[in-house]
């Protein structure tokens, strides 16, 4: 790569785990970025180069063209040097893919597994399951006034909501629901010393593998009872739906069916819980803006969409080019790497106006955090009636909303959000 290169301060900045837990300095670094060096090259010791793609419209262009842009050639989320060897070496053809989802996989792979699940995701699907989110969603808010008039939104209400929801779903049972956080919040945040396996700062790529190894392990011990018991005894359920699903003529390989199980159990909650934490966060920050979303009558779509894109719970991932091709008036060499950085993408002036204000009002929020094209959210329709639900439920119910504390983000380039949000309210 002899192309744009990035000021070390940028390069150093994405792919530092604590730059998107400080989140306003990896602002401005992104936005300095979008202004002078929008599709660059950036080089770190750690890491092989790779394109970090800032701009609303690239990262479109790079997600609705899957053909040239891959998913399942290098890691696809950022992975240094060292921990793509060992992870190659640890997998199946050596691909590198600790976990192969649909995320990992391409054409003609991906439609085949993603159209398993699909229609039961879809809008009018969906509406069969709203009484039971509903009955969820009011459980949630009864738990979270009798706490008093004090909790951590994050942690005590954001985190478990979206949870009971996708674990109800999926068909696991309530009591195993904190099993499932806990592995949700190692594997997302392997690289957070609060949240990982181990409880401390982990930098070694060797240590870090072998945690995520672990994690994996116990999903796919856990999904294999699942399935067993799904095979035996069919219910109304997603488990049983994957179970007794075939690719091909035949059962879905024990690979890919762990990875099917994980990308729901995993995608499926912690993504909602970081935009429901994001609105909250807000809320609190603005009396006026809570007061006007606690009535029952008011629309709440732009309040969720704006959390969305203000969240942007999954930060990045990477794509391969497989043949030359010019993006941005960059030409992209074939096995180039690139990071569509979706945190950037969300806050391009170019899309939105005053992208750093939190405005529900935005015409045709054009936020980019579900993805775009063949990979978009499998379950976006989901997060949003989840969302949409618990603010129709909870709001009305409080009359006073205001921080406790100092909110805190988790310390990881992948997926992100607030895992701390300490708030005082008091009931209506």
């Amino acid at each position: 790569m002899t192309e744009n290169i990035l000021p070390g301060e940028v390069a150093a900045a994405v792919v530092d785990p604590k730059s998107y837990g400080a989140w306003d300095g990896l602002h401005e670094q992104l936005t300095w970025a979008r202004t002078n060096a929008p599709l660059a090259v950036a080089e770190h010791a750690d890491y092989d180069p790779f394109w970090l793609v800032t701009k609303h419209a690239d990262v479109m262009a790079i997600s609705r063209d899957p053909q040239r842009f891959a998913s399942g050639i290098r890691p696809t989320t950022l992975t240094n040097k060292d921990g793509e060897k060992l992870a190659r070496a640890a997998t199946p053809n050596n691909d590198g893919h600790v976990i192969r989802s649909l995320v990992q996989m391409d054409a003609p792979d991906h439609m085949k597994y993603r159209l398993l699940t699909q229609a039961w995701f879809m809008p009018k699907n969906l509406r069969i399951v709203e009484d039971r989110i509903r009955q969820i969603a009011r459980e949630s808010v009864d738990k979270m006034l009798a706490m008093g008039n004090e909790c951590d939104f994050a942690r005590d209400v954001a985190a478990p909501y979206p949870l009971h929801v996708v674990m109800d779903i999926l068909g696991v049972p309530p009591e195993d629901e904190p099993r499932m956080l806990m592995l949700t919040q190692q594997l997302f945040g392997s690289t957070d010393p609060e949240l990982n396996r181990s409880q401390s700062e982990v930098k070694d790529a060797e240590q870090i593998i072998a945690m995520i190894n672990y994690v994996v392990a116990d999903f796919e011990n856990y999904f294999k009872v699942l399935t067993e018991d799904r095979r035996a005894n069919p219910r109304e359920d997603i488990a049983t739906v994957i179970a007794n699903a075939t690719i091909d003529g035949g059962q879905i390989p024990d690979r890919e069916l762990a990875g099917y199980y994980m990308i729901i159990a995993t995608a499926g909650h912690d993504t909602t819980s970081a935009s429901t934490a994001s609105a909250i966060m807000e809320l609190a920050k603005n009396p006026s803006l809570f007061e006007r979303y606690r009535a029952a009558e008011t629309d709440k779509s732009g309040l969720i969409e704006e959390a969305i894109r203000w969240a942007t719970p999954v930060q990045h991932f990477m794509r391969s080019a497989k043949e030359d091709v010019e993006i941005g008036g960059q030409k992209i060499r074939a096995g180039d790497w690139l990071m569509l950085n979706y945190v950037s993408a969300n806050r391009d002036e170019d899309v939105f106006e005053d992208p750093f204000t939190f405005n529900p009002d935005r015409v045709k929020n054009q936020q980019i955090a579900f993805g775009f094209g063949a990979h978009v959210c499998l379950g976006q329709h989901l997060a949003r009636m989840e969302m949409r639900i618990f603010m129709e439920e909870l709001l009305p119910r409080i009359k006073k909303l205001e921080l406790a504390g100092d909110p805190a983000r988790v310390e990881s380039v992948f997926v992100g959000g607030l895992k701390r949000l300490p708030i005082r309210f008091e009931a209506a």
